[in-house]
């Protein structure tokens, strides 16, 4: 009977504790800001995925998301942007959540800087125009130009912010934190094997139903990719069903008929 008593003692005085840290985190969590209204209509005005989602439940999730990626990152803007904008802040937020929907608390922990310049920008060292790069030391560069017209057209498979953000979720996947591995193992092997033969085959001229820079290596072949998934759903799981359904299972969502995992 003794030994009864100091069991449930025990496990009274670990619920305690646990509940107390439980509580304690909750406590410590920052209260997030919803979007304003002014910042819900920007979304309702450019973002064919938000608009598309299929309930309001699913749009205030996005836009709490997009909230959080706002409150998390430093914007800022270079030589010809003379101040950041709220679509500039909505927009891009709105271009990493696309991605990162499917993944409960993924915000691109590693990435802290979003570094907006107007237009195409010149790499000092490397001596070539380009229009985004993600860097490992934390930051990601657009060019606003580019990042608009990759979303004034949606459906032609080029997409700069998504280009970028796939770079990013990749590397963020790879990184130690506290989001480190969150991409299925599984589903991330299987792609690589395919990318790999798909880019063999590009090479070849045996396929061409990606756009030749899909070629260049395998961390392209991803970026090109997800901006197809996106942009084309249906024509690319027609083409390559395998990839399609196998960036379904990475990215834990189906934009041919907008189904998200949570």
């Amino acid at each position: 009977m003794g030994v009864v008593i100091i069991l449930i003692v025990v496990v009274f005085f670990v619920y305690i504790r646990f509940k107390y840290f439980l509580d304690k985190n909750e406590r410590s969590e920052p209260t997030l800001e919803q979007l304003t209204s002014n910042q819900r209509q920007i979304l309702e005005r450019y973002f064919d995925y938000y608009n598309n989602l299929p309930d309001n439940t699913q749009k205030r999730l996005f836009e709490h998301r997009v909230t959080r990626f706002i409150q998390l990152k430093t914007f800022v803007p270079q030589q010809g942007i003379p101040q950041i904008t709220d679509e500039m802040k909505v927009l891009v937020a709105a271009s990493a959540m696309q991605l990162a929907f499917g993944f409960k608390d993924v915000y691109y922990e590693h990435f802290t800087k979003i570094i907006l310049y107007p237009a195409e920008i010149y790499g000092k060292y490397t001596k070539q125009w380009y229009e985004g790069k993600v860097k490992l030391d934390g930051r990601i560069f657009l060019s606003w130009k580019n990042f608009v017209n990759g979303y004034k057209f949606p459906e032609d498979g080029r997409n700069l912010g998504l280009h970028e953000m796939a770079h990013a979720l990749f590397f963020e996947n790879a990184i130690m934190n506290s989001c480190y591995d969150f991409i299925d193992r599984n589903a991330l092997n299987k792609f690589a094997l395919l990318a790999k033969k798909e880019i063999l085959a590009m090479k070849n001229g045996e396929s061409a139903f990606f756009r030749p820079y899909a070629s260049q290596n395998r961390h392209e072949f991803f970026a090109v990719s997800v901006e197809y998934f996106f942009e084309k759903p249906v024509a690319f799981l027609e083409a390559k069903p395998d990839l399609y359904n196998t960036l379904v299972k990475l990215l834990k969502q189906d934009p041919s008929y907008r189904k998200i995992q949570h």
